[in-house]
């Protein structure tokens, strides 16, 4: 780890990890933008990542949603690479108090962090939107569980099952927002990792803190590097690496 950041954390008492995509493409689950993010997939269907992914375009276009879905959101043979576990690590030892975070892949509770604040959902939660049933990430991809366009049936009701995340044009879930906000709030220091911090409202949650250090690890530069008291530029699992 970081010898800085290895000082700040060791008189630290209450931490909260906020991240971004940057903290998953370690576990070779690609972000927006990167050469086989979900930008480049485009190409294939010729509509932006904001489109396909819209609560709209869902409801209109659900098949091809569907397939652009499984193709490019979903990755369960991922694995927590070093930083997600050195979060839980740090979890266990009662320093980190909560990670708040933008991905949707399950990785930071699969590494063994208890108190997560998924802020755009998650795709291992997926319900009937008939009968609320709830859906495995498993049944969603298996064939037997859909329909002959490849959209997953609830297995109660025949119902569509829609994945648990949040959708463009769709509002972030008020009581994670409010666990998040305390959380932060209540830290006295706050490591910001994997994120450009230019996607809203998910970034406008670094105004309330008001704690003594702001950490921020991130390949490249972010609004709030001149704001914060360590900035490092390098990849998230080698810096913290525990």
């Amino acid at each position: 780890m970081d010898e800085k950041l290895k000082t700040i954390i060791d008189e630290s008492k209450s931490i909260v990890f906020f991240g971004g995509a940057g903290v998953s493409t370690e576990s070779n689950i690609p972000d927006f933008r990167s050469e086989k993010g979900l930008y480049h997939a485009q190409q294939e269907y010729g509509r932006s990542p904001e489109e396909m992914l819209s609560h709209t375009f869902f409801l209109q276009h659900m098949k091809t949603f569907y397939d652009y879905y499984k193709k490019n959101l979903l990755y369960p043979d991922a694995q927590p690479n070093k930083a997600h576990l050195a979060l839980a690590k740090l979890e266990a030892e009662g320093k980190v108090k909560a990670v708040v975070t933008q991905n949707i892949d399950g990785l930071h509770q699969k590494a063994g962090s208890k108190t997560v604040y998924e802020l755009h959902g998650s795709v291992l939660r997926n319900y009937c939107m008939k009968c609320h049933t709830f859906h495995s990430l498993e049944d969603v991809m298996n064939p037997a569980s859909c329909d002959e366009d490849g959209i997953p049936r609830c297995k109660v009701c025949g119902g569509i099952v829609k994945p648990d995340v949040v959708l463009y044009e769709e509002a972030l879930d008020e009581d994670c927002i409010n666990g998040a906000v305390e959380a932060i709030a209540a830290a006295d220091t706050l490591i910001i990792g994997g994120t450009s911090l230019v996607v809203y409202p998910a970034a406008g949650l670094i105004r309330y803190f008001r704690g003594k250090n702001l950490v921020l690890i991130n390949k490249s530069v972010t609004p709030y590097d001149d704001k914060a008291d360590l900035v490092i530029h390098d990849a998230i699992g080698k810096v913290m690496e525990y």
